[in-house]
């Protein structure tokens, strides 16, 4: 079954980044530093954030007919211990597929996850108990 349930939010809130590091060269590292100090951005982050948004957008008819052929869910997908012991309790099993952040929930066991969950593709984030992590690692694409 293709995961479905759970609330999608392409927007992101407060304290749901990843931190990614870039390497740059020197005299694009000084040319960032002359823009933030000329006050045309805040600081390094935020001339890289609107960059890459910028570059997101210049590519979003891309990235929504990839979503789209893959059947991805973009945003937030949150999969609690009742929604897992509803799907095995249909006889069902989850291919979770998302672009943005997958969370399952503290209280979901390792033997409910692998009993719920097929496989798990996540192109961003993927939080999960170190146990559930363990007890998916062979399915975590």
């Amino acid at each position: 079954m293709k995961a479905s349930s759970g609330a999608v939010e392409p927007r992101q809130r407060v304290g749901e980044t990843e931190k990614m590091t870039i390497n740059v060269g020197v005299v694009d590292l000084g040319q960032v530093d002359l823009l933030v100090q000329e006050g045309f951005y805040s600081n390094r982050s935020d001339l890289v954030r609107t960059a890459l948004r910028n570059q997101l957008a210049l590519h979003a008819d891309t990235v929504k007919q990839t979503v789209a052929r893959r059947t991805l869910t973009v945003g937030l997908q949150h999969f609690s211990r009742a929604s897992l012991e509803r799907i095995v309790a249909a006889g069902q099993r989850l291919q979770i597929q998302v672009v943005g952040l997958a969370r399952i929930a503290d209280d979901v066991t390792p033997e409910l996850a692998r009993a719920a969950i097929e496989s798990v593709t996540v192109l961003g984030a993927f939080q999960a108990s170190a146990e559930v992590r363990q007890a998916l690692s062979d399915r975590i694409q």
